[in-house]
C-alpha cells in the first residue's frame, strides 16, 4: 500500500467480508467486487482514480482444492486500481519493480502468461502487454499465451458465461518459479506456469477491465479503461519465503503449530495427516472469520457456508485422532486473532462467543455422524442412493460410507454416486454456493426501494425500542428486505410494537420526504449524528443519506452512511409491511418485511 502511495494513490478502508448493499453474492470475493460502480464511471468518494488496498476475501468456488499447498479460502487480496487513469504502460512495470526491487524476488523466477486473444469474443491478442514486459527485461520463452480459460478475468469467467452488464478484459499473471520443486509428469510431459505440479505459483493478477457485455451478447469497449490489481497476500509472502507452501507462511504456520501441539502429529510427515492439518486450519479460519463479520450458523446462504466449512474443520480434526466435542477451539482462534491483531481487532474480543459457537456444533455435528453411521448399518445394501442420501442428510462424507459398504462385501457405484450429487446441485441452483458467482450487484429499482425502506425501518425500531437498536446485517433483494438488529430484551416484539413500527414507518413514506445524498468526511459525519452499517471501516470520505421534510429542516428522521442506491423521495416506496419477526442469536433480532404497491 505505501508502494503505491507514492505513486499517487489513495490508500481505501477494505469492505466488510459481507456486502450490506449486494445481495447477489455471499462474500466478497475479490477487491474488484465493491467498487463496480468506481469501475463503471461513478465518482468515488475518496476523490481519487488511483486508489489502493487490501481487502479481506473469501471463495468457496475451489474448496476441494484446499488440502494442497497453495490453495485456500479465506485470504487478503493486495489490489491497486486505475479507474480511467492510466494503463498497461504504467501499471506492468510498477508491479514488476515492486517484485524485484521492494520485495527482492529473484527476477529470473519470474514468468509471466499474456492473452493470447479470442476471436469469437472479438477480442485480440495483447501484443501491447507482451511488448512491455519484453521491454523489461523478460525473455520471450518466459513469457507465456493463454487463452480466455487462463488469461481473462470477469467475476463469471470467460466472456460467454459473462451475464449482460457484466465488465472484464484480458489479463496478465505473474508467476513464481520454485526451483527446488520437481514436475511431475503426471500432470503433462512438459511444465509451464499454469501447471498444477507446484513448481509454479501465481503471485499476481494485473486485469485490464475495457469491455462490457452487451444483451445481444457481443463485448462492447467501455469509454473507461480501467486497470484492476489482484496479489494474494498469502501466495506473495510464500514467494517472498521461498516456500511453495503457503501453509508454512507467518499466516497459517502458527495455527499448523498449534495443531501439531494438540494433536501430537507431526506436519510433513504423513500426507493424509499433512493434509488434514491443512484443510483445519485453512477452514477453522475462514469460520472465525465468518463468524467475526456477525454470520450465525444455519442451513441457508452465509450461515450454510460457515457451516459446511466448520463440519469439513471438524471432519479433518476427527482424521487427527482427535474428539471433535471437546477439541480446544478458543486455543486455535487464539492463534488466529494474534495473526490478525492488526487488521481484526476486535477478533481478540469475540474469541470466546466464537469459540462456544463452535463448540455446540461440534456436538451437533457429532450426534449427526453417529446417527448415519447407524442408518448405514441398518441397510441391507449400500447403493449409490443410500450413500447419498446418508451423504446428504447426516454430513457423513462419501470416503467413509465407502469404506463401510466394504467392510460389508459392497462396492458402490461412484459414478451414479455423483449423478445423484450433480441433480442435488442442479435443484438447488438458488442455494447458499450458487448465488451470483458473477454478474454486477443488483440496482435495479426494486431493491433500490427497498435500500431506502431499510433506513425508515431502522430509525423506527429504534424509536419504538429504544436506542440501544444498532443494526447487525441486512440482506435485500427485489422482493423482500430482511434485517438484523441488537436488542437487549430476550422477548420476541409484541403485536403491538410490530403495528407501531410499521405505522411510523409508512407515515414516513406518505410525508413523500426527500431522499437526499451527500460526500462528506466520516468524523463530519459522525457528529452530525449518521449511524454507521455493522462493523463496517469507513474511508476519509463517506456517502451520508438523509431522509428529512426538505433540505433545510432542521427535523431530521433518518441519517446513516450508506453505499446506496437509493430513490429520491419516500413517497416511491408504496406500503410497509412486516411479514415476520424472530430471534437469530443471543441479543440478535430479525425483522422480514416487504413493500406493496396498489
Amino acid at each position: 500500500m505505501e508502494f503505491f502511495e507514492k505513486r499517487g494513490h489513495k490508500i481505501i478502508p477494505p469492505a466488510p467480508l459481507v456486502l450490506a448493499n449486494d445481495p447477489t453474492t455471499l462474500f466478497t470475493s475479490s477487491g474488484m467486487q465493491p467498487l463496480v460502480p468506481y469501475l463503471l464511471g461513478e465518482a468515488h468518494p475518496s476523490g481519487s482514480r488511483r486508489l489502493v488496498d487490501s481487502q479481506p476475501s473469501l471463495r468457496i468456488s475451489d474448496i476441494d482444492e484446499v488440502g494442497d499447498n497453495r490453495h485456500d479460502t479465506f485470504f487478503e487480496m493486495l489490489g491497486n486500481w486505475s479507474l480511467g487513469d492510466y494503463f498497461k504502460a504504467e501499471q506492468l512495470p510498477w508491479f514488476y519493480e515492486f517484485l524485484t526491487k521492494d520485495l527482492g524476488l529473484d527476477k529470473n523466477r519470474l514468468w509471466i502468461s499474456v492473452f493470447k486473444g479470442d476471436e469469437e469474443a472479438g477480442v485480440p491478442k495483447d501484443e501491447e502487454s507482451f511488448a512491455v514486459w519484453r521491454k523489461l527485461g523478460i525473455p520471450e520463452n518466459r513469457i507465456v499465451f493463454y487463452g480466455v480459460k487462463k488469461n481473462w478475468w470477469s467475476r463469471s469467467g470467460e466472456p460467454k458465461n459473462m451475464p449482460p452488464g457484466e465488465i472484464g478484459g484480458p489479463d496478465s499473471e505473474v508467476f513464481h518459479e520454485f526451483f527446488e520443486v520437481e514436475h511431475d509428469k503426471k500432470y503433462g510431459a512438459v511444465c509451464h506456469p499454469n501447471c498444477d505440479c507446484g513448481r509454479f505459483l501465481e503471485i499476481g493478477n494485473s486485469v485490464f477491465i475495457q469491455y462490457q457485455k452487451q444483451a445481444d451478447g457481443s463485448l462492447k469497449e467501455l469509454p473507461q479503461k480501467n486497470v484492476d490489481f489482484g496479489g494474494g497476500l498469502e501466495r506473495i509472502t510464500a514467494a517472498v519465503n521461498n516456500t511453495p507452501d503457503i501453509f508454512k507462511t507467518d499466516l497459517f504456520w502458527p495455527i499448523i503449530k498449534k495443531l501439531e501441539q494438540i494433536s501430537g502429529k507431526v506436519y510433513g510427515k504423513d500426507v493424509l495427516e499433512t493434509r488434514a492439518m491443512r484443510l483445519a486450519s485453512d477452514h477453522l479460519k475462514a469460520a472465525t472469520m465468518i463468524a467475526n463479520s456477525g454470520v450465525f450458523l444455519s442451513n441457508k446462504t452465509q450461515g450454510y457456508i460457515l457451516r459446511r466449512l466448520l463440519r469439513r474443520a471438524l471432519l479433518s480434526i476427527k482424521r487427527l485422532g482427535l474428539e471433535m466435542a471437546i477439541f480446544p477451539f478458543e486455543e486455535i482462534i487464539g492463534q488466529i486473532a494474534e495473526i490478525y491483531a492488526e487488521v481484526f481487532p476486535e477478533l481478540a474480543q469475540n474469541k470466546k462467543e466464537i469459540a462456544q459457537t463452535f463448540k455446540e456444533e461440534a456436538g451437533r455435528f457429532e450426534k449427526a455422524l453417529n446417527q448415519g453411521l447407524k442408518e448405514l448399518s441398518k441397510a441391507e445394501k449400500i447403493d449409490a442412493k443410500t450413500a447419498f442420501y446418508v451423504f446428504e442428510s447426516f454430513g457423513l462424507p462419501y470416503e467413509v460410507i465407502e469404506e463401510i459398504a466394504k467392510d460389508k462385501g459392497q462396492i458402490i457405484n461412484k459414478q451414479e454416486f455423483e449423478e445423484e450429487l450433480k441433480k442435488h446441485q442442479q435443484l438447488s441452483k438458488g442455494g447458499a454456493e450458487h448465488v451470483f458467482h458473477g454478474g454486477l450487484a443488483d440496482q435495479s429499482y426494486e431493491v433500490t426501494k427497498y435500500h431506502t425502506a431499510t433506513h425508515l425501518l431502522h430509525q423506527a425500531l429504534r424509536q419504538v425500542l429504544g436506542k440501544n437498536v444498532r443494526q447487525e446485517g441486512s440482506n435485500i433483494t427485489a422482493e423482500r428486505l430482511r434485517f438484523d438488529f441488537s436488542h437487549d430484551a430476550e422477548m420476541k416484539m409484541t403485536p403491538e410494537q410490530i403495528k407501531q413500527v410499521e405505522d411510523i414507518v409508512n407515515q414516513k413514506i406518505q410525508e413523500n420526504m426527500p431522499v437526499l445524498c451527500e460526500v462528506t468526511d466520516r468524523e463530519a459525519a459522525f457528529k452530525s449524528g449518521a449511524l454507521g452499517f455493522f462493523r463496517e471501516k469507513y474511508g476519509d470520505k463517506v456517502k451520508v443519506y438523509t431522509i428529512c421534510p426538505s433540505s433545510d429542516s432542521g427535523q431530521v428522521f433518518s441519517r446513516e452512511i450508506c453505499g446506496g442506491p437509493h430513490v429520491k423521495s419516500t413517497g416511491e416506496l408504496g406500503v410497509f409491511k412486516i411479514i415476520k419477526e424472530e430471534g437469530v442469536a443471543k441479543g440478535i433480532r430479525r425483522v422480514k418485511a416487504v413493500l406493496k404497491t396498489f
